[in-house]
């Protein structure tokens, strides 16, 4: 019954469940300060779409018993230490912080919830939670997944305090004073006005915040600084994960010396998010030599498509069979580097052999209808689960067009979430 009902109304529900007013008015009163141009808001007209996306429970039940299989893995002495040996040396030490916002990204298979990857930095997390609390039950069918609006000032302080949680594991007997966020060129960033949303957000709970590039920081007395103000915790945005490109010294420093907390860390990104893991994860046979319990590699084999790092062994066999596979750089992110089986060309399986890939059995996304400039149009979709310390926080969905997820798509973009009354999450 749930499910009819959720797969019905991702099909046939064409309502506009956002209050696009009081989104906005919340935005803008956040960002009063920034000296944001109302027209970056507008230039990302594409960032938020107007309808929900419908999620039935058992779906993120599976959802939840495969994050849990994950942690359980990762939490495996043999599988620490093989996966680390791969990393680089600056990425093996831990210092306790478990990493703000661990995205789980899900296309909904005909076998349940599959999961494609695993970010350590995953964005978009604020501007869902500011979406979350602008929806409204849009017709009475669904008034059976919708629990009302989010507590914006409960799930910002949620928030408030996992970044408090990661500072205190490495520093238990100081109070984090100034915040870093951290992305290259930050101002030309995409999501850059989620950076100055988190700004406002630390200040308002008494954190001193600064948005910087990774090249504007120093060390002094041995302690990290940016522009004269010592920075307590960096959280990073960087997609130079391992922190090895040149402008990211001063950051690689600070982390191995454990001189600030870096959060996520190149070691969490080994441990968790770096492709070469899925492979070994959708391995039944090696966790079991690893001694992961049979109950998790079940969980996995249920709900992670099988994985292969391409080599020039495997390398005829995959291009036989690329139709039925998705190529993804071992590092990469955003959908860059990532092709679908079908339409690589020649030259490019060159250059996947050359490079270092994963290759991943293909599964379809499944679909959002929505009405789009008085038009039906068919939406791919996926789901994200953002979690801390194995703890789902919140769910969003993309809606988009084309061979990856993107959030340029005219009517897509990042949507909420609504599950069944049982199962609602904070940022839902």
């Amino acid at each position: 019954m749930t499910e009819q009902l959720a797969e019905t109304l991702n099909r046939d529900c064409y309502c506009i469940a956002v209050n696009k007013e009081a989104l906005r008015n919340s935005l803008k009163f956040h960002l009063r300060d920034s000296g944001l141009p109302e027209q970056l808001l507008d230039s990302n007209s594409h960032l938020f779409a107007d309808s929900p996306v419908f999620l039935e429970r058992e779906h993120l039940r599976k959802m939840e018993q495969l994050i849990h299989a994950v942690e359980s893995v990762t939490g495996n002495t043999a599988y620490r230490g093989k996966v680390l040996a791969a990393a680089p040396a600056s990425a093996r030490q831990d210092f306790g912080p478990r990493g703000v916002f661990f995205g789980y990204d899900f296309h909904l298979g005909a076998d349940g919830p599959q999961l494609i990857e695993i970010n350590t930095n995953a964005g978009g997390v604020l501007l869902s939670l500011y979406l979350a609390s602008a929806q409204q039950a849009c017709c009475e069918e669904v008034t059976a997944f919708f629990g009302g609006r989010t507590n914006f000032a409960d799930a910002e302080n949620e928030l408030i305090e996992m970044f408090e949680k990661e500072w205190k594991s490495q520093r238990p007997d100081t109070a984090l004073h100034t915040v870093a966020i951290v992305d290259n060129k930050p101002s030309s960033q995409f999501l850059y006005p989620e950076f100055l949303l988190f700004q406002s957000m630390f200040e308002r709970h008494g954190i001193e915040a600064i948005i910087a590039d990774p090249k504007d920081f120093t060390i002094e007395d041995n302690k990290l600084s940016c522009g004269g103000q010592k920075i307590d915790l960096v959280y990073n945005r960087l997609t130079d994960f391992y922190l090895e490109a040149p402008e990211s010294a001063c950051l690689l420093e600070a982390y191995r010396k454990g001189i600030a907390t870096v959060t996520p860390s190149p070691y969490l990104y080994a441990l968790y998010a770096d492709k070469r893991n899925l492979p070994l994860l959708s391995d039944a046979k090696q966790l079991e030599a690893l001694g992961v319990a049979a109950e998790v590699i079940n969980t996995l084999g249920r709900s992670l498509p099988k994985t292969v790092a391409v080599t020039k062994d495997n390398a005829d066999q995959l291009w036989a069979n690329r139709k039925q596979l998705f190529f993804k750089p071992a590092t990469g992110y955003g959908s860059r580097g990532a092709y679908r089986g079908a339409k690589v060309t020649k030259r490019v399986w060159e250059d996947i052999i050359r490079a270092n890939y994963v290759a991943q059995a293909m599964i379809p996304p499944s679909k959002r209808q929505l009405i789009i400039n008085g038009e039906k149009r068919s939406l791919k979709l996926d789901i994200r689960c953002v979690a801390y310390n194995g703890k789902i926080q919140q769910l969003s969905a993309r809606l988009y067009e084309g061979q990856t997820t993107n959030l340029r798509t005219e009517g897509g973009g990042l949507a909420t979430v609504f599950s069944t009354p049982e199962s609602r999450l904070a940022g839902q």
